[in-house]
């Protein structure tokens, strides 16, 4: 069941009914049964495999501070890391099984096959659960929340299970700490005009970001990274440029629609994306883009290979280590490999370069707070990132000729937009839609920027505006967006990983 699917924008009024009208006690379970029916829309069979996780993450919890009352510390410490790591273990070969064993496979008979010897991997009939990375990294979170005594145990299995298995940000996040979703299912979430409008404004955007921008940049990018051995440079450089906003809009979108849609039933959770373009550095970009996976690879996996305390040279390590298995958590597949290595590397480099950087700066009399310094540092975060995009979107060598390709375009390609325009599959009427639909995100991408809470400010207006901006966002969304059975409602980019 997909946000953009009828069957869900028929569903979640009945479910945020019944969700408000049966006794408090009881919500936890209504929404845990909705959960289940949600997840199993896409395979009934892989619910099996999250139940297994919950499960094993559940009594491992039990495990744990069970030992934490263990009087002798050795002890102790034995038994609650014996407890986490076979938390751990059987989690990850579970995620190991069904997303990598192919790769690992295929990557294992290469290696043979250079050594002159052959062999063949077994084939399994495997279709990827959806949404297998991000319940298994939450359900991993916890473990590690009450191995850390961050939190008690939660010792009711059914709320346990609704945690992980929270239909809003199920299958592509937001990766959710124990120590917000957890403890709000105790809460009683009574019905809050302000907080439902709230939610509902945000989860308008979001259909907005994904049926009129995504699916539109989606037309553009596809048509030519299909082709892109057909293309001219300048065709590949605006493709993209369009991925870049593209998968911020199409994962931005799901963001948005599941803080949302929990927003509506009284939950908090947490912001994925906070103006990733405008960043001024790649680490900045990390700071601002996919939050939820970023905080859990630097809480879980960055700290304590000992993040930034034993020197340069082993923080420098321990980044390209969390952003080479981050890629990895992408997809398997080298070409994730690679894009995340390079988000490793321009992190390990710039931070190597950053002294030269300000006696360059120093040395020019360049104001560092100046407004065109700011400008150009955003300008040159957003290059390197979207160079790196091209290594998500594309394989190795695809990226490397689609870079070499545009790296070569000559001048006069900027001479034909026209023909550009429509060998990229737009039409005059869907490129100014999609012109005023990137300067609506950029507007509300500054606005956030700035400070300023673009929903807040709408429901402080008066009745007659307000209802206008309802008007347009939705019929908006109505005659300009792409779905149906044409474009089949394309699916989530995430929902693959």
């Amino acid at each position: 069941m997909l946000f953009n699917s009828l069957e869900f924008l028929l569903s979640f009024p009945l479910v945020c009914l019944g969700y408000y009208v049966i006794p408090h006690r009881a919500r936890y379970l209504f929404l845990l049964a909705f959960s289940y029916f949600f997840y199993m829309c896409w395979n009934p069979r892989y619910a099996l495999l999250m139940f297994t996780s919950t499960a094993i993450t559940f009594v491992s919890g039990l495990l744990i501070e069970s030992a934490n009352k263990v009087e002798d510390g050795k002890e102790r410490v034995r038994r609650k890391n014996i407890y986490v790591a076979l938390s751990f273990i059987s989690n990850l070969a579970i995620l190991f099984f069904f997303k990598y064993f192919d790769f690992a496979a295929a990557t294992f008979i290469r290696i043979l096959a250079v050594a002159g010897i052959q062999a063949q991997s077994p084939t399994f009939d495997i279709i990827l659960p959806v949404g297998i990375s991000f319940y298994t990294f939450q359900a991993l979170s916890y473990t590690m929340d009450v191995y850390r005594k961050d939190i008690y145990a939660e010792h009711n299995f059914l709320k346990y299970a609704l945690f992980v298995s929270f239909f809003p940000q199920l299958v592509a996040g937001p990766i959710e700490r124990s120590k917000n979703l957890l403890i709000q299912i105790n809460e009683k979430h009574e019905f809050d005009f302000a907080r439902v409008r709230s939610g509902l404004l945000l989860m308008l955007y979001g259909y907005f970001q994904k049926v009129v921008l995504a699916e539109y940049l989606a037309i553009v990018v596809d048509s030519v990274y299909n082709t892109y051995t057909e293309r001219t440079g300048f065709q590949l450089l605006i493709a993209t440029i369009c991925f870049a906003f593209q998968i911020y809009c199409d994962f931005g979108s799901y963001s948005n629609i599941a803080v949302g849609s929990a927003r509506v039933m009284g939950f908090r959770l947490m912001e994925n994306f906070n103006t990733p373009y405008f960043a001024v550095s790649v680490s900045d970009f990390w700071r601002r883009w996919h939050i939820s996976l970023s905080t859990w690879f630097r809480d879980y996996l960055y700290i304590p290979l000992g993040g930034n305390r034993k020197g340069k040279v082993r923080k420098w390590m321990n980044l390209m280590v969390v952003f080479l298995v981050s890629g990895l958590w992408h997809g398997a597949s080298w070409h994730f490999v690679i894009w995340g290595g390079m988000n490793g590397a321009y992190q390990v480099i710039g931070e190597w370069m950053r002294p030269y950087k300000e006696k360059v700066v120093k040395a020019l009399g360049t104001d560092p707070a100046a407004s065109s310094h700011r400008l150009l540092k955003m300008l040159v975060t957003f290059g390197l990132v979207d160079i790196s995009w091209v290594f998500f979107r594309a394989s190795f060598r695809q990226g490397l000729s689609i870079l070499k390709t545009i790296a070569g375009f000559r001048e006069d390609y900027w001479f034909t937009w026209g023909n550009n325009l429509q060998a990229m599959g737009l039409t005059l009427a869907t490129r100014n839609i999609l012109i005023v639909a990137l300067l609506i995100l950029l507007v509300a991408d500054v606005c956030k920027y700035r400070g300023m809470n673009t929903i807040e400010w709408v429901c402080r207006q008066g009745i007659w505006l307000r209802w206008l901006i309802y008007f347009f966002g939705i019929f908006g969304i109505i005659i300009f967006g792409v779905y149906g059975p044409r474009f089949d409602a394309s699916q989530f980019i995430y929902f693959q990983f």
